[in-house]
């Protein structure tokens, strides 16, 4: 009898299905204020300036943690989340860290260049 999937499995598993098919479908605004919904930031903050970075980086982490297919899609910019990757993923999950590394290569990339 197969052993129960562990908890990482699981969180790997939902993260892997919210993905978009690519990170060029991260058309999210790349400056201004984010007011993210209640389904992803039920306590704290909600409204999110881009244009500050500790905000931006705060935006993201919840986005990236919480956010469903539509929300990454809709919330998170391409280039942004490129250019935030290498300290991002120090600050996110391993388990979502991995799953968002596996599926787009040029993430990975970019934090050998940087690194």
């Amino acid at each position: 009898m197969a052993s129960p999937p562990s908890l990482s499995e699981l969180r790997r598993a939902k993260f892997a299905r919210r993905l978009p098919d690519e990170l060029s479908k991260l058309v999210g605004p790349a400056h201004g204020t984010v007011n993210l919904p209640l389904h992803l930031a039920w306590s704290g903050l909600t409204e999110f300036d881009l244009d500050r970075p500790r905000l931006r980086m705060s935006c993201y982490r919840i986005v990236l943690a919480e956010g469903l297919h539509d929300d990454l899609v809709e919330l998170l910019n391409h280039d942004l989340l490129i250019s935030m990757w290498p300290t991002l993923r120090t600050l996110i999950s391993r388990d979502l860290r991995d799953v968002w590394e596996a599926a787009f290569a040029e993430l990975a990339a970019h934090t050998q260049a940087v690194a």
